[in-house]
């Protein structure tokens, strides 16, 4: 692997975890604002992350558009197959969690996401726009490209998907994030182009959070009644 895939992967890491050192710091110097401060934090960190990562894989990015032979019809075909691939992936996972494993609908994660989104508009560039380039980035240009060098798609994408599901934080839904990092895999393999997966991931996530941003929590969770009541009918419950 070059040398400047572990330096992106470093700046992931020092991006995620900047925070346990500066965030006290801005706590001693707003002592009467201290969720604005991490919340205003976190999105100059990943912003600062986003530009480090991309100047290390520029050398990357060019080359892989020069040596691609898609279209821009091809890559739009695949971006919204993706879209539906993704969502039918993330379907099947979430009856799979919510019937046979007994998972409860609904992750902490987004809802967390959501309740500082309203707080702070701005913030929703991170699951929309900066998280999805440098997740795709990461874990499916570095990682599974690697991976897929040595071994065949399933194993490399399932790998890749597995470390994708883990870094998220919430094993219990491992299963859904790790159907949806098997997606974009494939449609990264079958393009060729990681701008695929990033539009894919970007829309998954911007469709969230729009809708959950336009949502009470009242309709969410009337929405996850009806869900369940779908899947009932669906498996003959």
């Amino acid at each position: 692997m070059p040398k400047r895939y572990w330096w992106v992967i470093l700046t992931y890491v020092i991006m995620q975890l900047s925070g346990a050192i500066f965030l006290p710091i801005l706590f001693q110097v707003f002592p009467n604002y201290k969720a604005e401060a991490s919340i205003y934090y976190t999105i100059f960190s990943f912003t600062v992350g986003l530009i480090v990562v991309l100047l290390l894989m520029r050398p990357d990015l060019k080359m892989g558009q020069a040596r691609s032979h898609s279209t821009t019809e091809g890559i739009i075909l695949w971006s919204i197959l993706g879209v539906f691939m993704a969502y039918f992936a993330q379907g099947i996972a979430g009856l799979i969690e919510s019937q046979l494993l007994g998972i409860e609908i609904g992750s902490e994660n987004t809802e967390m996401i959501m309740n500082i989104t309203r707080t702070i508009p701005i913030f929703a560039i991170i699951p929309a726009i900066i998280a999805p380039i440098l997740e795709e980035l990461i874990f499916r240009k570095i990682i599974f490209g690697t991976l897929y060098k040595r071994m065949n798609f399933f194993l490399a994408a399932l790998l890749s998907a597995f470390i994708f599901g883990i870094i998220h934080g919430e094993p219990e839904h491992l299963l859904i994030y790790a159907s949806m990092g098997f997606v974009f895999a494939f449609v990264y393999v079958k393009t060729k182009r990681i701008l695929v997966p990033i539009i894919v991931h970007m829309t998954l996530n911007s469709i969230s959070v729009i809708l959950q941003y336009s949502l009470t929590p009242e309709d969410i969770e009337r929405m996850k009644q009806q869900l369940d009541q779908v899947q009932m009918i669906l498996i003959g419950g």
